[in-house]
């Protein structure tokens, strides 16, 4: 392929549901499709779970039951003893290498050709823009701050996993067009826009999630509606799942979602698809993304409690000048920066089972000097050591420009037609054994199915909380105040269905209530 792209041609870009640590079953998939198909993949995304342990006190900080941890393959891509054969980019699930991916809150190289998008990241690769949000959705921890410092308890090994509304608050300011999303788990009720009978026969005991409209992700439904990617990948519930959201948008008309499966003979885990790209596939940084990460640094919240919003901010060309004038030339995100930071895993020497410290990675304090920011590390152990003596009271309930979600018997969801023609033009890349497989004929592995449905979106356990948190702080809302916040997360909910492009995320609730009357 020449250095110099002239014209338009195709990136080939292979999506990964849930990785589960199996690399080398996955790559030797991409390698075996290439041989098959002549050709050559440019990039591979995965969906979350990627298990990045580098040794065995990451593996004693990824939040599963100890009999389901093994260190798997990816201490051989760390250490350097084997190298991704294609660029590889992923988000966090909710079953990672806590430890590790703490020392990369705006994400980083894991190792040589790996790439972490952080807890929310932009990128773009051949020019093509790649947004992701690390996690899975919990409204317990949804409005705290990333509190989390290693040695993790057990709690907050979990809790540290959970997407948090600053995310949502700093990807809602995304105003340039997304060609792909990542998440692992899926946006709310986007079973209505696909073949939800289909679904239904494979994953059965979904049904009474979907009727309640607690599968999947409220904040996520809303960035689907106000970005409205091309694309938006997922995985998280271990089945393939093609859908599409119209938009009343002529610029963004729809986006096509499609979840995964996870790395498993016959299971539909791969896809290859073609984009049209005119650069070289270079991963690069996104000027837009870095002047937002600036403009919100001061106001990220580190504290265990509820923490309000901030306020709304404005990226001026000024803002993007600035940033783009600090990075290298070409804006490449350079692959010398990854450096090890502990020790990789050693097969037959002395193991350990300890939970790690906190420990810091030289990618982010490059990266935070860059943008001349605050190290959300250094926050984070800062106010824990501090003490923090008393946290302030629970706020009284507001009505802010970003509403609370909370899924309490929401309303039902609307229904929307199944797309009657193929969504995607290029074929699986899986194995030979899934791509015979239907659907209906993938048997679900029981253990497995259990472990999902307790975890899927709501905690079983009860997050930290400060020691000085009042009961009376901590009590639950009143009827009619938890009516009212649900009803404000039911009119954010139909707001980018009903409005379509007129509907702003900045919009005040009165502004919105005034929109959706006319």
């Amino acid at each position: 392929r020449s250095l110099f792209f002239s014209a338009p041609t195709q990136m080939k870009v292979a999506v990964e549901g849930c990785c589960h640590g199996e690399l080398d079953d996955i790559y030797a998939t991409l390698l075996a499709a290439e041989r098959a198909g002549g050709f050559k993949i440019d990039l591979l995304l995965c969906c979350g779970d990627f298990q990045a342990c580098r040794n065995e006190e990451d593996l004693n900080t990824m939040a599963c039951p100890p009999k389901y941890r093994a260190m798997n393959t990816f201490y051989k891509y760390y250490s350097g003893e084997k190298i991704a054969p294609m660029l590889t980019i992923f988000i966090a699930g909710n079953h990672e290498a806590s430890s590790h991916l703490w020392e990369l809150p705006y994400g980083g190289w894991v190792a040589p050709n790996m790439y972490y998008l952080g807890f929310a990241g932009v990128v773009t690769v051949g020019g093509i823009r790649i947004a992701g949000w690390s996690g899975i959705y919990d409204m317990g921890d949804y409005k705290r701050g990333h509190y989390e410092v290693p040695p993790f308890s057990e709690n907050s090994m979990r809790s540290f996993y959970h997407t948090r509304e600053f995310e949502m608050h700093q990807l809602s300011h995304v105003t340039r067009p997304v060609d792909i999303f990542l998440t692992h788990d899926w946006p709310r009720n986007i079973a209505y826009s696909g073949d939800l009978a289909r679904l239904l026969r494979a994953k059965s005991f979904l049904k009474q999630e979907i009727d309640d409209g607690t599968l999947g992700s409220p904040p996520a439904e809303v960035l689907l509606n106000t970005i409205r990617p091309g694309f938006w990948f997922a995985a998280h519930m271990h089945v393939k799942f093609p859908a599409v959201v119209r938009h009343a948008d002529p610029a963004r008309p729809c986006t096509r979602f499609l979840a995964l499966d996870k790395c498993l003979p016959g299971r539909d885990f791969l896809q290859i698809l073609d984009f049209a790209s005119t650069e070289p596939p270079i991963l690069k940084y996104d000027d837009e993304w870095l002047a937002i990460i600036k403009a919100t640094a001061a106001s990220r919240p580190v504290a265990p409690h509820v923490t309000p919003l901030p306020g709304r901010v404005v990226i001026s060309e000024g803002d993007l000048a600035w940033i783009r004038s600090h990075l290298p030339p070409g804006g490449a995100i350079a692959a010398g920066m990854f450096q090890q930071v502990v020790a990789p895993y050693q097969p037959h020497g002395p193991q350990s089972h300890a939970r790690p410290g906190p420990k810091f990675n030289p990618q982010t304090a490059t990266l935070c000097e860059l943008l001349e920011i605050e190290s959300p590390c250094a926050a984070a152990l800062a106010q824990q050591r501090s003490g923090a003596a008393a946290a302030p009271a629970q706020p009284a309930f507001t009505i802010a420009p970003q509403p609370a979600f909370v899924p309490a018997a929401p309303a039902p969801a609307p229904t929307f037609a199944a797309p009657s023609a193929p969504i995607f033009a290029a074929p699986s890349s899986a194995t030979p054994a899934a791509a015979a497989v239907s659907m209906a004929d993938i048997e679900e592995d029981e253990p497995v199915r259990e472990v999902v449905i307790k975890r899927r979106n709501q905690s079983e356990y009860q997050a930290d909380e400060p020691a000085a948190l009042s009961s009376a702080a901590a009590a639950p809302a009143t009827a009619g105040r938890a009516r009212l916040q649900e009803l404000v997360e039911e009119l954010f909910a139909v707001g980018p269905r009903a409005l379509g492009a007129d509907f702003r995320a900045s919009m005040s609730l009165q502004e919105l209530a005034q929109a959706c009357r006319k």
